[in-house]
């Protein structure tokens, strides 16, 4: 990326960002109060949701849940068509965040094609999801006690044992953490208000009756070599996800593919730290070439859209490659896929990057490049890898994600080249992948034990009982 492009990105923002940002502000206020009773201002914002897709398919029914919500009457079908409208106006500023964001990089992005429709799959794992997700909107944020937590437990636990529903599981639990730790939320000094809104959101839309998910033989298998680029840690209590991004080249195909692995696993609290790495050995190809930045050589793997379906058998590590100069040969004629419509939103917006020949300013919050600042944010970096802010605030290159945030464009950082004490230094988020390479980081680690395998120890004690 140079400083032209990011004079480009820069550039007169979108028309329309403001209006559909107030338009969504509102609506997550009235979640706040919750929609058992609706007040003057709450019904206003409705309204104005209402009004913002009055010219899109979804007008007539989020009209009719509106004046459901006002009249207090709103059923799950409503809350549903509510959370269709917001993540509508969150999709429409993502598409015109990215379109900026790919004219600006001059990357070209395949066009989205749907899906073809199947049976509708029912689950009973997904009316429960529903009703308490009704529940929760009626009592609103402030309104959310112990016992309606409490009953989270059941949906949660009938999702994990539907396949197709665990990601919904893992999104409940983590949302339902969340409220619990806030509690009671009337005294918080200040709410996440649009982060909870954006999880009950989420969790609504994915618990509806979808279509059948196509078969692996229905969906498209790509053979060929991945070189990967960076990898970004997300860690909750509850969970972790690790996300390689990486450009495919197919066997059967010239144009180099932007394209994204994601594995995860449930985790607890007190795992924490390079430990999260644990929890993923179930895919020791994908940690070995993460770790030691190697290729890889996939067959006839599944793959939706830009995600690869990652299946460890069918992967084999191959010869060292450089990300950085993998970026600066390939990203830039890289295509990119375009976002599913459940997955567009703002904060969803990740596009790797690479920025060469900066200066940082700021304590390692702003660099600059000929002459155009851009923010770095470090509060991302994953406490399980050796990237940390004083080697980003050292540094002179960085392969990243160009993100959006509070109405800005900014960089994470997932690898950075820096002069420290005049000697080289390069770090990237999976170095640990494979185990500790600091010493002083693995003494402390083997001094506080493998809280990963004690806890595997005890749960399985209990199940031999």
């Amino acid at each position: 990326m140079r400083g032209a492009q990011l004079a480009q990105l820069h550039d007169d923002a979108p028309t329309g960002l403001a209006d559909a940002d107030d338009v969504v502000a509102g609506f997550d206020e009235a979640l706040l109060g919750g929609f058992a009773r609706v007040g003057e201002q709450d019904a206003a914002a409705l309204t104005a949701l209402a009004g913002a897709v009055a010219g899109t398919p979804l007008g007539e029914r989020v009209a009719e849940a509106v004046g459901k919500v006002i009249a207090g009457s709103v059923g799950q079908e409503h809350l549903a068509a509510l959370a269709g409208a917001r993540a509508a106006l969150l999709g429409a500023t993502h598409d015109a965040l990215l379109d900026r964001c790919d004219t600006a990089l001059g990357r070209d992005r395949a066009a989205w094609t749907s899906p073809a429709g199947g049976p509708v799959d029912g689950s009973p794992a997904r009316a429960a999801a529903r009703s308490w997700l009704h529940e929760a909107a009626l009592a609103g944020w402030r309104g959310v006690d112990h016992e309606l937590l409490s009953a989270v437990g059941t949906p949660v636990e009938a999702a994990l044992a539907e396949p197709g529903s665990r990601r919904l599981a893992v999104l409940l639990d983590g949302f339902a953490a969340e409220l619990r730790a806030g509690l009671p939320v009337a005294t918080m000094p200040q709410v996440p208000v649009r982060r909870w809104a954006d999880l009950w959101s989420r969790s609504m839309l994915l618990a509806q009756d979808w279509p059948a998910p196509a078969t692996v033989a229905e969906t498209e298998q790509v053979t060929g070599r991945l070189l990967p680029l960076g990898v970004d840690v997300h860690e909750h209590e509850t969970a972790v996800q690790v996300q390689l991004h990486a450009i495919l080249e197919p066997a059967d195909a010239p144009t180099p593919r932007l394209v994204r692995v994601t594995v995860g696993a449930a985790k607890v609290a007190t795992i924490g730290g390079p430990a999260v790495w644990r929890l993923l050995s179930a895919y020791p190809v994908l940690l070995t070439a993460i770790a030691q930045r190697r290729t890889l050589t996939v067959t006839d793997l599944p793959v939706h859209g830009g995600d690869l379906h990652w299946v460890d058998g069918r992967a084999q590590a191959g010869e060292p490659a450089d990300p950085f100069a993998t970026a600066r040969v390939l990203l830039g004629s890289a295509t990119a896929t375009a976002t599913p419509p459940l997955d567009r939103h703002p904060a969803a917006i990740a596009e790797p990057v690479l920025l060469e020949g900066y200066t940082v300013h700021d304590d390692g919050t702003t660099l600059d490049l000929d002459g155009h600042r851009l923010a770095v944010t470090v509060d991302r970096l994953p406490a399980g890898g050796p990237l940390t802010p004083a080697l980003v605030a050292a540094s002179s290159a960085c392969l990243g994600l160009l993100r959006w945030d509070d109405g800005r464009w900014l960089v994470q950082p997932l690898a950075v080249r820096a002069t420290v004490k005049r000697r080289p230094v390069e770090a990237h988020n999976g170095d640990w992948a494979d185990g500790v390479t600091d010493p002083k980081v693995a003494k402390a680690e083997a001094r506080a034990g493998d809280a990963v395998a004690v806890l595997r120890e005890r749960a399985g004690r209990l199940l031999r009982r």
